[in-house]
């Protein structure tokens, strides 16, 4: 399992779903451009002195991702305020890349189509999102669920 960050844009959610990763043993991507440095002092402060214990890879663009996942044939699940299936209902897998798109913009209609799923985690009706790493921990929190232990589910 691993979390993939579209073109992040806020160095302290950045930071905070790195610190996720490391805690939770998963692999991290970010995909470029991101909107700050990684010497930006909130993203530092954000994932502390965990950032030594994730596995983190740069990919420079949305191309450059694109061509690594199809070399490893990892599935994409994109979690979007724009999802036809609610994440709990979704049946996930040890290899998916869990997506998360930029907090200002979300993603392009490449990245849209290129998904293999679009997950949504339901939220009263007229609000219009959570935070990007709140989101991503309450998906990654499901998806590990399921695939360590399987005989939990219906």
């Amino acid at each position: 399992m691993q979390i993939a960050l579209f073109q992040p844009d806020i160095p302290q959610n950045t930071g905070t779903i790195l610190r996720l990763c490391a805690c939770l043993g998963l692999a991290a991507h970010i995909i470029e451009p991101a909107g700050f440095p990684v010497s930006d002092r909130h993203f530092r402060r954000a994932g502390m002195d965990y950032l030594d214990h994730v596995s983190i890879t740069r990919h420079d663009s949305w191309t450059k991702f694109e061509e690594w996942r199809a070399a490893h044939s990892y599935r994409l699940l994109l979690f979007t305020t724009k999802g036809a299936t609610d994440y709990r209902d979704f049946r996930y897998q040890t290899s998916d890349i869990l997506l998360f798109g930029r907090e200002s913009a979300g993603v392009t209609d490449a990245v849209v189509e290129a998904a293999d799923a679009r997950l949504v985690i339901p939220i009263t009706e007229g609000l219009r999102s959570l935070n990007v790493a709140m989101t991503a921990a309450m998906a990654a929190g499901e998806a590990l669920r399921q695939v360590r232990n399987p005989h939990d589910l219906i």
